[in-house]
């Protein structure tokens, strides 16, 4: 049993468990449970329930009851209650609990905030003209021609730009410190791989030589405890390399494209780059579409929202650090920040993040926006040809998160153009 109260952008609810339905609630939680459980003379998931109640005391498998039908309740009320739309996990607090009158808890959560729209006759977006100019395609040139460089040996003095191959070891106070030493690495000098003044140093050094090199380590440093210590470390160069740039011609050109000619090859660029640029062009284009109506809307988000985005946010930056083998400590203090600051940055991003999605989903319900099945089958059909598979059998290997994600997909394609329709 339950009554439910609207205190404006609050949802109250008082939950009544009567003494039957809290010892069943009981029952299940020990069924489900009871495999945990060890009492001596009786076999593992074979313990009666009052002979756990009295080992391991009487509220032993209230928490799980208690949450269990806590849960069910409010599942219910939202069934029976379509119009009321919490905006988070419900806070819960017992009241009472009583052997003839059950259970009493008052649920508290935070209701969706009303979103009131700003005007759409006032956007004003433009997308930027595209422009590639002799100096863009000059550039990717040589991209292309540094890439097919080759490096050659010489005698002389390690120059900005070389490759010197060196052995290293360096030590704070005399004394070495792991990951300070390596043989034969290759450094490319004016890279800024190594500590600031390193490279500075080694420049200048021939084959043969060997130095000091003194260096002081930044106060912000993944190795907590080498920020801001002197080092010291012993280099000896192995060997210079000097980069060597082929020249570019139609040889080259045959050579390391499948285009015949250097004229062919820009020819070719410059439409490369022109579509490249005209997309980047209408994704920004669009981002500032949305962003107009987010900014020119009105809405007032619950900080609980804010928190579990946030949060979220946190736990799959966390997971991406992770399969590059960091942890979020780690990164904190590489990049100069602390917890503290990390989480209201997300906290500001999480606001954003909530914001845009609350304005666009009022955007889609007022404007009548919707995915037809039309629309599904032929995205359907479009990633079948880009596998070249029949649409069929690509639908037989889709799952139920893919069809999520193509749907949104289409209905975003939707909203950019009805936007796009409205902007003067």
């Amino acid at each position: 049993m339950y009554k439910y109260t609207n205190a404006e952008k609050q949802g109250i609810l008082k939950v009544t468990i009567n003494v039957k339905d809290w010892e069943s609630a009981i029952e299940q939680a020990y069924e489900k449970n009871k495999g945990k459980y060890k009492v001596q003379g009786f076999r593992q998931g074979k313990v009666p329930r009052k002979v756990i109640e009295q080992n391991y005391g009487d509220t032993v498998f209230f928490d799980d009851a208690f949450n269990d039908v806590i849960s069910k309740e409010f599942s219910k009320f939202l069934a029976e209650n379509k119009d009321v739309r919490p905006a988070s996990m419900p806070e819960v607090n017992m009241d009472s609990f009583t052997a003839d009158k059950g259970v009493e808890a008052t649920l508290t959560f935070d209701l969706m905030p009303e979103v009131t729209l700003g005007s759409l006759s006032t956007l004003k977006a433009k997308k930027a003209k595209v422009t590639v100019t002799e100096k863009d395609i000059e550039a990717e040139i040589e991209k292309m021609r540094n890439a097919h460089a080759r490096f050659v040996e010489v005698e002389t003095k390690a120059e900005n730009g070389d490759i010197a191959t060196i052995d290293f070891s360096g030590s704070v106070n005399g004394k070495k410190f792991d990951g300070g030493t390596s043989e034969n690495y290759r450094l490319e000098l004016g890279s800024h791989t190594f500590i600031e003044g390193f490279e500075d140093q080694v420049i200048g050094m021939k084959k043969g030589e060997s130095k000091d090199v003194k260096v002081t380590f930044p106060e912000v440093y993944q190795e907590k405890s080498l920020q801001g210590k002197p080092a010291v470390f012993a280099v000896t160069v192995k060997k210079v390399e000097r980069k060597e740039l082929p020249e570019i011609n139609d040889k080259f050109i045959s050579n390391a494209t499948e285009f015949e000619t250097l004229d062919e090859y820009k020819k070719s660029l410059k439409e490369k780059l022109s579509l490249d640029a005209d997309r980047k062009a209408n994704f920004d284009y669009e981002n500032s579409l949305i962003e107009e109506v987010v900014n020119g809307s009105k809405v007032d988000i619950p900080h609980s929202m804010i928190h579990d985005e946030a949060h979220y946010m946190i736990h799959n930056f966390e997971h991406r650090l992770e399969h590059q083998n960091m942890k979020l400590e780690d990164y904190l203090a590489y990049t100069g920040s602390n917890m503290d600051a990390f989480h209201d940055k997300m906290m500001v991003d999480a606001e954003k993040t909530v914001k845009t999605r609350l304005v666009l989903q009022k955007l889609v319900a007022e404007n009548k926006i919707e995915v037809a099945e039309a629309d599904l089958d032929g995205k359907l059909a479009d990633y079948a040809a880009q596998y070249g598979m029949e649409v069929s059998e690509f639908k037989k290997n889709v799952s139920k998160d893919d069809m999520a994600y193509f749907e949104n997909e289409i209905l975003m394609d939707k909203i950019i153009g009805f936007l796009k329709s409205q902007n003067k």
